[in-house]
């Protein structure tokens, strides 16, 4: 969370994608995280980067009810940085870091359908009988 009483300006500039992107070897860590409206977080990383991601669609698609409990915005709001990565509670819920930098959780691909087909895959692996 934000330091009480520090003033913190964003300055928003239009840059490239390109420009957004993680240096390979690089390590970067989330060193804020600020909820600033529903289901978004405003997130600073150690190299002075800010993103602001939005978690609404990827909690509204989720076919997980465990996900979705998170929709529950004081529940949402009840995150921590650990090891320079943000989750809720006890690893229920957390992100790749380079998917939080570049402000996108669904990487290329509609977070209800990557969602869909991880879960569909675990719950196959669960029901999926022993050959003896």
């Amino acid at each position: 969370m934000p330091v009480k009483g520090a003033a913190l300006r964003v300055r928003v500039l239009r840059i490239s994608e390109a420009a957004m992107k993680l240096t390979s070897g690089v390590a970067v860590d989330i060193v804020t995280a600020e909820s600033v409206g529903r289901h978004r977080l405003r997130l600073t990383f150690s190299d002075g980067h800010v993103s602001t991601v939005d978690f609404g669609e990827f909690l509204r698609r989720s076919l997980n009810p465990e996900t979705r409990e998170f929709l529950k915005e004081a529940k949402f709001k009840k995150f921590s940085l650990v090891h320079g990565n943000i989750m809720w509670g006890d690893y229920r819920m957390c992100f790749s870091v380079e998917d939080l930098y570049n402000g996108t959780i669904s990487a290329g691909r509609p977070a209800g359908q990557r969602l869909a087909v991880a879960e569909d895959r675990a719950d196959y692996v669960a029901r999926k009988p022993r050959r003896k």
